[in-house]
């Protein structure tokens, strides 16, 4: 299994170029022979700084208004390197890399609030080993001044304060890459392992395994020249066989069954190097084709992840159009229900109205009363002053005789 690997190492003013010198490849002969010239053209910066990295925080001093006492010796820089083994990247491939660096250096934005402004400069090395990410930033803290006032100052100790400061950040950055669909492991706490952290440098002095066939091709095997026990005993006397008996013939022996060993050893080496060597061309088909199908997996997920996006925008767009035809709808009915009490009104004082009318009649003209006038009216004319009536009466004609008034 693979671990998400994160590592941190303050840096005072004296120690940045140096970094900066191996990160920005700037050496024109490298000492760290793992770098392959031939490669370092695939290296590239997610943030890239435009001077050294002295003059990087010269300028970020002068831009930035930061509290704080800086010494000689004070720690002004924190490097931050990213990665994993081999095999994680010949898993998950060139894009899947790509991202997952891309998300390293998202995870140290956030990071405790730090803010993108505060890294200075961000590079993947993939010359070098397996692929890895150096990050430089500046350790800024929020705090507030005894006047309660939020200012910002440069402190390592209080950035990386408590002695379980790394613990967090191991948990912290783990949990945001296995968010992130990347299937690996957290690494073991120093306190479970004993183990010391080493920088990459010291990792490659103590692991130098790309010297080990150059090693077994240079071991000699031939037999030293050791002088046989006839020609030593033309120069002894008999006194002194004893001497070659008890002491120089068991060391000869003793050469003669070394070197048996030796050649055994030799050729153990080698069918085991042969072995590997296979192993590791078939690991090299395996991973690729692991890696296409990790790819095949991200794109199904990326597909599922648009799929949903697509729906929930879809289901959005339906609620506010149902929203809208609902409030359309509920306006209308509103509007309707206003005209027709407005017509109810209208209706009723036409009603009382038309009764003053022919009560006005009646007695103007000196007619029967009021209700003889009105049955003749509607006996007459065949229509009902009550508008209600003549309303069911046109209905009764129309279903009975399919006339249509």
């Amino acid at each position: 299994m693979s671990y998400a690997i994160v590592r941190n190492e303050k840096l005072t003013r004296a120690e940045i170029n140096g970094k900066g010198t191996h990160n920005d490849r700037k050496a024109k002969n490298h000492s760290n022979k793992d770098i392959d010239p031939t490669r370092t053209h695939l290296n590239y910066y997610i943030k890239k700084n435009e001077f050294t990295y002295t003059k990087e925080f010269d300028k970020y001093i002068k831009e930035n208004n930061l509290k704080g006492h800086l010494r000689s010796n004070s720690i002004i820089m924190c490097q931050m390197i990213f990665t994993s083994d081999q095999a994680f990247f010949d898993k998950i491939g060139e894009k899947e890399t790509k991202r997952y660096f891309d998300e390293c250096y998202k995870f140290i934005c956030n990071y405790k609030n730090l803010g993108e402004k505060n890294i200075i400069s961000a590079v993947v090395h993939l010359d070098e080993g397996a692929p890895h990410m150096h990050l430089m930033f500046v350790p800024v803290v929020h705090a507030k001044d005894i006047e309660g006032n939020k200012i910002d100052k440069i402190c390592a100790r209080d950035f990386w304060k408590g002695r379980d400061s790394y613990r967090k950040l191991q948990d912290a950055y783990f949990n945001h890459v296995k968010s992130k669909g990347f299937d690996l492991e957290r690494g073991m706490f120093v306190e479970d392992t004993n183990r010391k952290h080493y920088t990459i440098e010291e990792y490659k002095k103590i692991t130098n395994y790309e010297n080990t066939k150059k090693v077994l091709n240079d071991i000699k095997l031939d037999l030293p020249n050791v002088p046989e026990i006839s020609d030593i005993g033309k120069f002894t006397l008999k006194r002194d066989e004893k001497i070659l008996n008890e002491i120089i013939k068991p060391k000869d022996d003793l050469i003669k069954e070394l070197y048996k060993d030796n050649l055994s050893l030799h050729k153990e080496l080698t069918k085991q190097s042969k072995i590997i060597d296979e192993a590791q061309k078939y690991q090299k088909e395996k991973n690729s084709i692991i890696a296409y199908n990790q790819e095949l997996h991200n794109t199904v997920k990326n597909l599922e992840y648009e799929y949903k996006e697509k729906k929930k925008t879809l289901e959005h767009e339906f609620e506010d159009k149902s929203f809208n035809l609902e409030w359309q709808y509920k306006n209308k009915i509103h509007k309707l229900e206003k005209e027709n009490i407005h017509l109810k009104k209208v209706i009723d004082k036409f009603k009382e109205t038309t009764k003053k009318f022919i009560k006005w009649i009646c007695k103007k003209f000196d007619l029967p009363s009021e209700d003889e006038v009105i049955r003749d009216f509607e006996k007459e004319t065949h229509t009902f002053l009550d508008a209600e009536k003549q309303v069911k009466h046109e209905k009764h004609l129309e279903n009975e005789y399919g006339l249509d008034r």
